[in-house]
């Protein structure tokens, strides 16, 4: 399944870039995927073998209006070739794609407290600065941290916590020992 979902969405990325309308069909693509998520009737009909290829196009159709006509054509070829549960790793896939193109760098950033908007642009631009790339920065809120800061930058960790730094002491006293 993996395989399949990145051939249709290496195909619906270069048909997307192609046309100019990369940003576009990728936020289609996310709103229909979210839609689907959160509808258990709409999976069950477009997920299911009991309904035909016609009748999923033809939904396709009524449900989405004013979307990117290659999106709309992508979606019924999905239908017609019974490849729609597929769709959430065709997304997962386009949305690798599309950070990629865009040089987009995922960053979180873990503290015990809420930061400061502030601190929040300071921590982006060092990181921005330093990479070359602009970040989708989220941060997160955890207590047992008890102190400093975590960061995700991409796929690497940097644990500047307290936890992380009790955690290291409390194993060397116990090998000390």
């Amino acid at each position: 399944m993996q395989e399949i979902a990145e051939v249709y969405a290496r195909a619906l990325f270069e048909v997307a870039k192609e046309h100019d309308a990369l940003d576009e069909i990728h936020e289609e693509l996310g709103e229909f995927a979210d839609a689907l998520d959160e509808n258990r009737d709409l999976q069950v009909f477009f997920f299911s073998p009991y309904f035909s290829s016609e009748e999923k196009k033809d939904a396709i159709s009524r449900l989405i209006s004013g979307a990117d006509e290659r999106f709309v054509r992508f979606l019924e070829m999905l239908a017609e070739r019974h490849r729609m549960p597929v769709v959430f790793r065709i997304r997962r896939e386009l949305d690798g794609l599309w950070a990629e193109e865009n040089r987009l760098l995922p960053v979180t950033i873990t503290s015990a407290v809420e930061l400061d908007d502030q601190t929040v642009r300071r921590i982006r631009k060092e990181i921005e600065e330093q990479t070359g790339r602009r970040t989708e920065l989220t941060t997160e809120v955890d207590p047992d941290v008890l102190g400093g800061l975590a960061m995700r930058v991409g796929n690497v960790v940097m644990d500047g916590t307290v936890r992380s730094r009790l955690d290291r002491l409390r194993r060397e006293v116990a090998t000390a020992a």
